[in-house]
Formats: structure tokens, sequence, C-alpha cells
């Protein structure tokens, strides 16, 4: 389970990007983040996972405040969380079963393993992970032929890799197109509703939210204004939190 208690951002020049944000994500749950631009969305996940260090406040990740950790234990509580950016970020001449299995970079550091020569051992797991997100028979396809669909699920693969505990997708399906974000969504909900995970996922797309979700958490200015079950979140409810939306 995922807990944050009191979580606060701010930046030098004043500018408070998270004030006091608490909430939970538990597992075989979807936990979606809406708002508009500039109301913390991204910030939020990024302080959570610790690329970028929040002021005050805890993440307690498995029963551990990841806040205070550092150096191997800061890594290690690091793969119980999988990350998923808008950006697949694939290594683009790389076939999609080495790029998911780069994800074992995390716990093997040897020189073989950053030189690309991975171990038969984590290259057997990427498969099956290929085969979870239905793109067992892309395995050998170079990352830069995938359509954006397909990226996402090879990045979705990668992220699974790590074994974690909970999933952070970040604008997953932000670039794509109608029938790729259902596809990549579908996935996203059935690792949790089937495999356990807890998910978070920040979206804009509001339809997705509510088809896909289990929870819909709404932030302005860096503030939650909104932590309901999603069918109760009605379309009027959903388009307050977008009013006057800031350009």
């Amino acid at each position: 389970m995922l807990e944050i208690r009191e979580l606060c951002k701010r930046y030098p020049n004043g500018k408070t990007a998270l004030e006091r944000v608490s909430l939970r994500a538990y597992p075989g749950q979807v936990t979606a983040i809406l708002g508009p631009n500039g109301s913390g969305k991204s910030t939020l996940i990024r302080c959570i996972v610790r690329l970028t260090e929040a002021t005050s406040g805890s993440v307690i990740v498995d029963g551990e405040d990841i806040v205070r950790l550092s150096g191997p234990s800061l890594r290690a509580a690091r793969r119980k969380m999988g990350v998923v950016f808008q950006n697949a970020s694939l290594v683009p001449r790389r076939s999609s079963l080495a790029n998911v299995a780069s994800g074992c970079l995390g716990r093997d550091q040897s020189f073989p393993t950053w030189c690309g020569l991975l171990p038969k051992a984590e290259l057997e797991r990427a498969i099956r992970y290929l085969e979870r997100v239905g793109l067992l028979a892309l395995a050998e396809q170079r990352a830069d032929t995938l359509s954006g669909g397909q990226a996402q699920r090879v990045a979705v693969a990668r992220a699974l890799f790590q074994d974690p505990v909970i999933l952070f997708a970040d604008e997953p399906v932000a670039s794509l197109d109608p029938d790729a974000s259902n596809e990549v969504m579908a996935l996203i909900a059935s690792l949790a509703h089937d495999d356990g995970l807890a998910v978070v996922v920040v979206l804009h797309q509001l339809d997705l939210a509510r088809r896909y979700a289990d929870r819909i958490v709404g932030l302005r200015c860096g503030r939650i204004v909104m932590d309901s079950p999603a069918e109760q979140v009605d379309t009027a409810a959903l388009a307050a939190l977008y009013r006057n939306e800031a350009a």
C-alpha cells in the first residue's frame, strides 16, 4: 500500500507546487489523479518516487517512509515502484525484449549487463512480461519501429520487470489515439484488478478516468479538492475541477 501524509513541495522562489497532500493507494485498485495544467499532478508523482525532493511530509511504501531513506535503502525501496512516463523512453535501436530486460539494471550492476549483455535468466523473465502485456510476437522488433501504443506497453512491461508493488503512470496515453489509449488503460487496469498491484495514474482524459479508475483524486493549485470512488464522481464535479484552467 502507498500512503502519502501531508506532502509539501515549495520552491526557493516561493512557489508552492504541493500543499499538504495526503492520500492512499490500495492493492487491486486504480487511483486516477486529475487536475488542470499546473495543478501539481506530475510533481506529486516525481516527489513520491524521489525524482524531486519534497519539502516536507511522508511517503509510506510497504510500511517504510522513503522520504527518509538514502543510498542502498532508497534504491531497494524504489524497486518496489514501477514508473511509466508519457514518453516510453525506450532505447530505439534495441529490441522490445532487450528494452524490457534492461529493467534488471536496478539490481544487476555488473559490467557485462551495463554493456547490454543481459543474463539469460533475465531475458527469460522479460519474455514473460512481454507476454503479459500482449506483445510477445514483437519481442525481437526494434523499439523505433513500434507504434505509440505498443511502445507504451513495452514500457509497462519494463516497469513490471522490477516486480513492483505499486505502478505509477504519468499521463501514459497523452500522445496516443483513442484506440491505443483504451488498450493501454485496459492493460493498466488489469494489472490492478487481476494482478493485485496498486496503480496510480495521472490523466487528462476524464472519460478514461471514469471508465478505468476505481478512485478519482482531483488536484487544484497543489491541493486535493476531490477524493471519491469513480462511480460517485459526476460530470459536473469533473467540469468544476477544470473550470478556469490556466493556459
